[in-house]
């Protein structure tokens, strides 16, 4: 796997953040966000089960950006 940074939390001290990155070999976003708590879990699963290999995380709403950017990287150069 080759990540690619794309960006943390601008709001944080930068150890232990919310971060986002692409899998550049097969276009994968991958994030790390905080664990949502029981609250959340429960309005997820209303919409389905999550299952033991996946996990519900939440990202600031000022990492829109970041993540718009990850997706156009995902997507690739075809798209630029």
């Amino acid at each position: 796997m080759t990540l690619r940074f794309i960006a943390k939390d601008p709001n944080t001290n930068g150890d232990n953040c919310p971060t986002v990155w692409v899998d550049e070999k097969n276009g994968d976003v991958v994030v790390q966000g905080w664990k949502a708590d029981a609250k959340t879990e429960r309005e997820c699963l209303e919409s389905g089960s999550i299952p033991d290999t996946e996990a519900v995380v939440r990202l600031p709403a000022r990492m829109v950006a970041a993540i718009r950017e990850a997706c156009d990287v995902a997507d690739g150069p075809a798209v630029r």
